[in-house]
């Protein structure tokens, strides 16, 4: 799994745990919904840890927190 990946599966992870949708999470975060949604498709390959950071500040976590999880432990390597 790319970390890309592994972030799209993060934010979905906690929207489900929170029982929020994508477009409430945008709302709470003030980033707008296509910043998050090109988050979660393939047409931002790159998600910006200041929109991240926003994410999480309207989740109420700290980015540490964010990245706390096993998705990230096995990352493919990114450098080819």
């Amino acid at each position: 799994m790319t970390i890309k990946q592994a972030v799209e599966k993060r934010i979905l992870q906690l929207c489900d745990e929170r029982g929020i949708a994508v477009n409430t999470l945008a709302n709470l975060s003030g980033v707008s919904p296509s910043t998050v949604y090109s988050m979660l498709n393939e047409k931002s390959r790159n998600p910006g840890i200041v929109s991240l950071k926003k994410l999480c500040d309207g989740l109420e976590i700290s980015i540490r927190e964010f990245f706390d999880s096993d998705l990230f432990d096995d990352l493919e390597q990114e450098i080819k």
